[in-house]
């Protein structure tokens, strides 16, 4: 048994919630948590949503929104919150703790979660008792449980939806929210439930994807789901397996209780390395791990129907006709998720104001929001609002594709910064480089490690952070770096990206793509993306092209040094 799964049998994660609170009250620092409740505190605080920053003293604060869906008061009071309490001391810099945003700022994650930094363990309960009269909680936001739901951020607006599943998202949801029957698992659980013909959850790289089909049974044609299980990236990443199964919505449930029991029985619980549901499934092999569910199954699961997906989308970026007549919702860009409190609480308020009483605001994974139920004459009302300005429904191509994750900045594990250089870089590039006029979006996303919370393996450009030696007449030089892959998509035509060239100087990157795309405008198709024009050209080819910049290049490159 590894030291982490010791932890959890010492105490169950879910306790750690009620410690919080006395901990809160006496005011404790980090030194005095640890002596009181050993080392696996930490690990155990994930459960309440906690992750301790690097800065001793301080939380990252997980908060959950299963199917990414806010009610208007909810949006606002997640960003009064972080406008109150999640804001930087002096002695790391107060205000100009950040020099793009400051302090007081949240982070969109690619989970639909809200994230915040700078939180302090005696500001907690006043946290969780503004969240709970909202109907808001952090609790499961970490940890090895079920984490999440992710679902269309669109669900019950768009015309390709083949039926409504945030009903089923937030019914999974509520199962498995403080459930201690299934809150330690071997390794986290992420699950995702789409009535959406595209897709939009992700279904393909997650532990179970729920994903919209229709069977035939007792004469009468049924919406139901079929399933996707075993999907992940970080290493070792893989595209789901799907199973000989139909699942009704009112069975969906039941379905992921049973996965559920089948990963906490079977799954590993020795090498964290290789403790994710995935490897399992490669295990076990997709029959026999679907036997083992419907075993473990108290309902009889018909085998498949006809699957309805059709291919990927992802991004909800824009001005979009409901499927209600009259009904309009806005997708705004969010360069690397991340935007001050007061704005989001702002963006909420004009979500009542111009919205119909079904206005809400939804989170998507790829770290954009959307506002919905604007009847027509309010639209340009909307848009002329002050946060709209910074965060344009019609942004360039790269900011329309960018995706970064914490980074160095507040992660114990990155190994670069993300957040900054991922916006400083997207809003460059759109200046720099003219991309072919049909191509909306740029996939460019930035991992400040290999654990993949940007999914770099996904994206049309992918970056996991690393250090680079330079080498020059002054001697060595350790530089931020980066590997570069290219040419990663879901959807029909779904592969992960080739890791292309390793340990990449960072001030390498832009030129280097420069040239990448000088290339792709002169070579491409008709109608070719970037991600298919870089798997047409060998990987030799690319490097070649890319070496080609006036830009630094890595002697004698250092992993992770």
């Amino acid at each position: 048994m590894n030291t982490v799964e010791q932890h959890k049998q010492e105490k169950h994660p879910l306790d750690v919630i009620d410690d919080v609170y006395d901990y809160a009250d006496e005011e404790l620092s980090f030194e005095e948590i640890e002596a009181r409740a050993g080392g696996g505190e930490w690990e155990r605080l994930k459960w309440a949503g906690m992750y301790a920053q690097k800065q001793e003293g301080y939380f990252m604060i997980r908060t959950k929104v299963p199917g990414g869906k806010l009610t208007p008061e909810q949006a606002e009071v997640i960003g009064e919150v972080t406008d109150d309490l999640a804001v930087a001391p002096e002695e790391y810099g107060g205000e100009e703790q950040n020099e793009l945003w400051g302090d007081a700022y949240l982070d969109i994650t690619t989970r639909q979660d809200i994230q915040k930094h700078w939180i302090r363990v005696e500001d907690v309960p006043e946290m969780w008792d503004r969240y709970d009269e909202v109907g808001l909680t952090t609790v499961q936001g970490c940890g090895d449980s079920a984490r999440n739901v992710l679902g269309c951020p669109a669900a019950g607006l768009d015309d390709h939806e083949c039926f409504n599943a945030q009903p089923v998202i937030e019914a999974v949801s509520d199962f498995f929210t403080e459930n201690r029957e299934y809150a330690n698992l071997p390794r986290k659980f992420k699950i995702t439930i789409t009535g959406c013909a595209h897709d939009c959850a992700q279904s393909q790289i997650n532990d179970v994807g729920l994903v919209p089909a229709k069977k035939e049974i007792d004469g009468e044609y049924l919406y139901g789901f079929h399933a996707r299980v075993g999907g992940g990236l970080s290493d070792g990443p893989r595209m789901s397996s799907e199973l000989d199964a139909f699942i009704r919505p009112e069975d969906a449930v039941e379905f992921c209780r049973a996965v559920a029991q089948t990963f906490k029985e079977l799954g590993d619980r020795n090498n964290r390395g290789v403790c994710r549901m995935r490897y399992l499934v490669e295990q076990l092999g997709p029959e026999k791990f679907e036997e083992a569910v419907r075993d473990r199954c108290t309902i009889d699961l018909p085998t498949g129907g006809q699957n309805l997906t059709v291919g990927y989308q992802g991004d909800h970026v824009g001005v979009h006709e409901q499927k209600q007549d009259g009904l309009n919702y806005v997708g705004f860009n969010v360069i690397a998720g991340r935007m001050g409190g007061d704005e989001f609480a702002e963006a909420a308020r004009a979500a009542e104001t111009y919205g119909t009483e079904d206005a809400s605001v939804r989170l998507a994974t790829d770290q954009n929001f959307l506002i919905t139920h604007i009847p027509d004459e309010h639209v340009d009302d909307l848009l002329a609002e002050p946060f709209a300005q910074e965060y344009s429904p019609d942004p360039g191509p790269f900011s329309r594709g960018a995706v970064g994750c914490t980074g160095n900045e507040f992660c114990n594990y990155a190994i670069i910064e993300t957040k900054k250089r991922t916006k400083r870089w997207a809003r460059e590039l759109d200046d720099r480089i003219n991309v072919p006029d049909d191509i909306e979006s740029i996939r460019m996303h930035m991992s400040g490690c290999s654990a993949s919370c940007a999914q770099p393996q996904i994206a049309d450009i992918g970056f996991r952070g690393e250090t680079v030696k330079l080498e020059d007449e002054d001697g060595d030089d350790i530089v931020e770096g980066m590997d570069f892959g290219l040419g990663g998509s879901l959807g029909a035509d779904n592969e992960f990206l080739d890791w292309v060239e390793s340990a990449v100087p960072a001030d390498s990157v832009i030129p280097a793509l420069e040239q990448l795309f000088e290339a792709y405008s002169e070579d491409r198709d008709d109608d070719e993306q970037f991600y298919e024009w870089c798997r047409g050209v060998d990987n030799a080819e690319l490097r070649s092209i890319m070496q080609g910049a006036d830009a630094p290049v890595a002697r004698g490159v250092a992993h992770g040094d």
